[in-house]
């Protein structure tokens, strides 16, 4: 392999990457407070057709970013209203809610299926570093928002680990009772958990439909919302492993683009496959020893508080 493919290969990968990341991260921090939320494919999707929406009327790719995130919220309150206020049940609400963001996204998004955005967020390279053989194209030649994904991997980790504010939301996601009975307001930390996903999983969308795609299509996402919870699995709940998962599926996608573009005499159709299936013999492995999902998953994870007294 010569430099040149091994570049591309490369740069392939993170590019595909950093959705996942945006959306990964964003997941870990709510399952952390012991929200499951299974919606993470409808809040992708809304806020893919919504950036991509306002980037079409506005002209301003940045703005579409910025409904993206919106986009994201609003679906992670309602999901948060409906669990944490009227306690319905997790699983089912996340579910419903993915099947919620896809038919609303084919919904709204209909008179934008054809309508071309030019406006897009160009690559900043970091002078020096991104000359920098294979590397630097494909770490140091990035969109503002791909740093910023990686730049939200420091900071959730410094969040959760070194601050008090972490802290407590980690002690909510593992006992939500003794977190209540010294004073925390587990309901209002877990909310702001279930928005900051929600807005990730926005921003994820949007950097799908305006950033890495140009288009907007029905079903864009196409599954990556449910590999984003996966990889919060597959890392057990640790960012610095979040990371380097999000990579690696990153590396599987990119792999098949370029097996396309080569014209590897595969059927597109198992080189699609390829990502999910990594996915599934991922979590077959992890599930073969339970002990590590347990040792780290937050205790109270998927479970409805009730506050006593």
């Amino acid at each position: 392999m010569d430099i040149q493919t091994a570049t591309t290969l490369t740069s392939s990968a993170v590019v595909a990457a950093i959705p996942l990341m945006f959306a990964g991260v964003g997941e870990l921090v709510t399952e952390k407070s012991g929200v499951l939320n299974l919606g993470v494919e409808g809040m992708m999707l809304m806020g893919a057709v919504t950036g991509y929406a306002v980037t079409a009327i506005s002209g301003s790719p940045w703005l579409g970013v910025v409904a993206s995130a919106f986009a994201g919220i609003a679906m992670a309150l309602l999901f948060a209203f409906l669990v944490l206020t009227m306690m319905a049940n997790q699983v089912a609400t996340g579910l419903s809610l993915t099947i919620f963001g896809v038919g609303l996204s084919a919904y709204v998004g209909k008179p934008y299926t054809s309508a071309a955005v030019r406006a897009t967020i160009d690559a900043l390279p970091i002078p020096g570093l991104a000359s920098i053989p294979v590397i630097g194209p494909s770490f140091f030649s990035l969109t503002p928002l791909g740093y910023l994904a990686f730049a939200m991997f420091a900071v959730v980790a410094w969040f959760l680990y070194r601050t008090r504010a972490g802290l407590v939301l980690r002690s909510v996601g593992e006992s939500p009772q003794v977190a209540h009975s010294v004073g925390f307001p587990v309901i209002g930390v877990r909310y702001g958990a279930t928005l900051f996903g929600g807005a990730m999983s926005g921003i994820a969308g949007g950097y799908y439909s305006i950033v890495y795609l140009h288009l907007w299509q029905e079903n864009l996402i196409s599954g990556r919302g449910w590999i984003a919870l996966a990889l919060v699995v597959f890392a057990t709940w640790r960012p610095g492993r979040l990371l380097v998962g999000a990579l690696l599926f990153g590396a599987v996608m990119g792999l098949q683009f370029y097996a396309q573009a080569i014209g590897v005499p595969v059927p597109t159709q198992f080189l699609a496959m390829l990502p999910y299936v990594a996915t599934v013999v991922v979590l077959v492995l992890i599930s073969r020893n339970p002990n590590t999902i347990r040792l780290n998953a937050p205790a109270s994870l998927g479970k409805p508080f009730f506050a006593a007294g």
